[in-house]
């Protein structure tokens, strides 16, 4: 038996999805118990050109519903970057992993050779469904979650790998 689009998009969106909320709430927690403000958190980046904390989660979120938008053939939603707490970037995880969860695996299954163009600053690129799926999309979302968890680490949240793969 072969492993459907579907398979390999929607559970593994999910689960990282779920995982970041928990990253998240880890550090609200951690916040918490050391009296300090939260939102100190949503500011922090690893180096200098690169996207703080609440950037981080917003493209992580963008990454999962817009290629579960793409394989399905569905406009992608839009949504505004405007949280500026951690239950504001809980809550827009919350509405990508609702978004991800709503697509039927026959809206996403057979988009193998789907042709999916992503616009990026430098140009369009193309790409079959599964070339998107599994050199693009995942590899971009594993990237933004996995930099929002460095960020966190960095910064003193007690988090660690079995909080990152859940």
């Amino acid at each position: 038996m072969s492993l459907s689009m579907y398979q390999a998009s929607a559970p593994v969106f999910q689960r990282m999805l779920r995982n970041l909320k928990t990253l998240l709430q880890k550090a609200e927690a951690h916040a918490e118990a050391r009296k300090f403000d939260a939102a100190n958190l949503l500011s922090f980046r690893l180096y200098p050109d690169m996207f703080p904390l609440t950037r981080q989660v917003q493209i992580a979120t963008d990454a999962a519903k817009g290629a579960m938008a793409r394989l399905a053939g569905v406009d992608i939603p839009s949504w505004e970057d405007v949280e500026t707490t951690l239950p504001e970037l809980i809550a827009r995880v919350d509405k990508a992993l609702a978004y991800v969860e709503s697509l039927r695996p026959e809206q996403i299954d057979g988009s193998e050779d789907k042709a999916v163009t992503v616009q990026l600053r430098s140009g369009p690129v193309h790409f079959t469904g599964q070339d998107y799926l599994l050199t693009f999309a995942l590899p971009n979302l594993f990237f933004h979650v996995t930099t929002a968890y460095n960020i966190l680490r960095h910064n003193g949240v007690e988090i660690g790998k079995r909080d990152y793969l859940g």
